[in-house]
């Protein structure tokens, strides 16, 4: 029984998961999305667009990683991806979370789950390489949809973006290059500055 209630303590304390918000707009445009929407959207997208990872990856084990990766936001908040001075302490804040939030499980759901967000964060294996691109496609995918609403409100400029994407080919050439043509539509449609 000792197990089963660390995990039903994991598992209430991913719930606050739900309440913690994000920068990215939905496809409509209507609101925010939040994290634990965001981690749901990451996990189908794992297992339909796993054929075009850049090699054979366990989708199983990357719809774990997306699912786990940002349940340390719970402590840490989501750092928007351009907010350079929230980003100097990004590292430092999820460590802790992550120290905690994984620590409330039982020693061997920690050490997996825990792991899997090192893999995650490392980026050196198929399957951190392809949660890593799905990470970058979703929000460039919905602020397409949307109209470019969260580039225009932050004002974002292409080198911004191609920055934050330096590395998403390497988890899919094949999702880089539809995400780069839709970033090229909206720097032509006014979305995205120069």
């Amino acid at each position: 029984m000792e197990e089963l209630e660390q995990q039903i303590r994991f598992l209430l304390e991913l719930d606050k998961q739900k309440k913690i918000g994000r920068q990215t707009y939905l496809a409509d445009g209507s609101r925010k999305e939040g994290d634990a929407e965001h981690a749901w959207h990451l996990a189908v997208m794992a297992f339909m667009l796993a054929d075009y990872a850049n090699q054979k990856i366990d989708v199983l084990k990357t719809v774990k990683m997306v699912l786990l990766h940002d349940v340390i936001e719970i402590d840490a908040g989501d750092t928007y991806a351009y907010d350079t001075e929230a980003n100097k302490t990004k590292r430092d804040r999820e460590v802790k979370a992550a120290d905690r939030i994984y620590g409330l499980l039982p020693e061997r759901q920690k050490q997996e789950y825990r792991a899997l967000w090192d893999e995650f964060e490392a980026m050196e294996t198929p399957e951190a390489k392809f949660a890593n691109t799905l990470d970058k496609v979703q929000p460039v995918l919905l602020n397409n949809a949307s109209g470019g609403r969260s580039w225009r409100e932050h004002q974002i400029k292409v080198d911004q973006i191609m920055a934050r994407n330096e590395r998403t080919h390497e988890g899919s050439e094949t999702l880089w290059f539809y995400i780069r043509n839709l970033i090229e539509e909206n720097i032509k449609k006014g979305n995205i500055g120069t």
